[in-house]
């Protein structure tokens, strides 16, 4: 599939032709999906079908031949695959953003990604850990940036520099994108969950970045992105907003399948020590299963509540103020708590089976119990930033 799809900015709600490409998806996804986490990164048939489905440019403007889809169809999406697997699901996430948020450097490194290939794949990791040398015209930098999700399927990745800026009170980070043959991938995700997200080391040794390929994260953090075109719907996202939220969809697929296995199986399911010939007789299993189907739903409301607001602010070319987007960074948090809430009451319905590491659903628990501690998502934090600015307090601790 190549074709661009650019639905209206006013239409409010997901492009249910985008979000069926992956539900079609979901079948040879869970297929793969015990070999991508022995092999601990994506099947190569997974990346395939993803790529020819153009599931990893739902964020790329329609100029360069992306989806340029709103955020209610981005989340669903992404939601969908993460149905299929959860390692998946992250992958496509981190890719996909990752390829929309290299769409708003300057317009030449925009041409050097996506010039000659505009299907390329762009991993990203933002902690700063390099050695950096101011030369003529970049820098030549050497560093190790660990936790790169889906590097191994990227033609380019960006990564986080330190590089101080005239205001001593500004975010000294930049993001600076460099070519996948630029680096080298060193082995090191071996995890519990998301074994199969292939979150290895990004290793750089001496190599020069041009200053077009840098983008500061102040700019990022703060809507004064580097490329001339800021009408594209990436460039009118609030990026800190949306750099956290979308990691909060994987959690809403990964509960959905296991409410999905435990509606399948348990009913039928004796109750050992009871009279209970099925456990869709058993009160206990019935409050268990109604208890983690609520909190999906609310989840879900959320979420949706989330993607309405960035997509109306979007479509009348706004920034959504620091309020909305503290809510939605708390949002993310609240949303993964009850997924992962959600997926305990399903373990417990199921009953002490479902830690066996042949059940499906002891990798579902894995991969959100992972998922819900990354930076980006934990609620501690959350709560924090939504609490300052309800209480008058934006000093910046937080970025938002």
């Amino acid at each position: 599939m190549t074709q661009s799809i650019l639905g209206s900015r006013t239409t409010i709600g997901p492009d249910p032709e985008i979000v069926s490409r992956a539900t079609a998806l979901v079948p040879v996804i869970r297929e793969y999906a015990d070999q991508g986490a022995e092999g601990r990164r994506i099947a190569p048939e997974v990346i395939k079908e993803l790529d020819r489905a153009d599931l990893f440019r739902l964020f790329v403007p329609a100029r360069l031949g992306g989806l340029e889809a709103s955020a209610a169809t981005i989340f669903e999406t992404l939601a969908e695959v993460s149905r299929g697997d959860g390692s998946t699901g992250w992958v496509t996430t981190l890719l996909s953003s990752a390829a929309g948020y290299a769409s708003t450097f300057p317009d030449q490194a925009q041409q050097d990604v996506f010039g000659a290939n505009p299907r390329a794949r762009v991993s990203g990791t933002f902690a700063p850990t390099a050695q950096v040398e101011r030369v003529e015209g970049g820098y030549v930098v050497s560093g190790r940036w660990p936790y790169s999700s889906g590097s191994f399927a990227a033609d380019w990745v960006t990564l986080g520099l330190l590089i101080p800026r005239e205001n001593p009170d500004e975010n000294p980070v930049s993001m600076a994108l460099f070519a996948r043959d630029a680096c080298r991938i060193e082995p090191s995700w071996f995890v519990t969950g998301l074994k199969g997200t292939g979150s290895d080391t990004v290793v750089v040794d001496n190599q020069f970045v041009p200053d077009h390929r840098i983008q500061p994260m102040h700019n990022m953090f703060n809507g004064e992105l580097l490329s001339s075109h800021r009408e594209d719907r990436v460039a009118t996202w609030p990026f800190g907003s949306v750099a956290s939220i979308i990691l909060a969809a994987p959690q809403l697929g990964m509960a959905r399948h296991a409410l999905e296995i435990t509606r399948a199986k348990l009913g039928d399911k004796p109750v050992t020590n009871t009279a209970y010939r099925q456990a869709r007789l058993s009160p206990t299993h019935q409050l268990n299963v109604a208890g983690a189907a609520t909190k999906l739903h609310l989840a879900e409301l959320a979420m949706q509540r989330v993607a309405h607001d960035i997509d109306t602010a979007s479509a009348e070319g706004r920034r959504p103020d620091v309020e909305t987007r503290a809510r939605i960074r708390n949002d993310t948090g609240v949303i993964a708590d009850l997924c992962k809430e959600a997926i305990g009451f399903l373990l417990t319905a199921n009953g002490s089976g479902s830690f066996a590491e042949s059940n499906v659903i002891s990798r579902i628990w894995r991969d959100s119990e992972i998922a819900n501690r990354h930076a980006h998502v934990t609620s501690g934090i959350g709560r924090e930033a939504y609490g300052r600015i309800l209480l008058g307090n934006n000093d910046h601790l937080i970025e938002l």
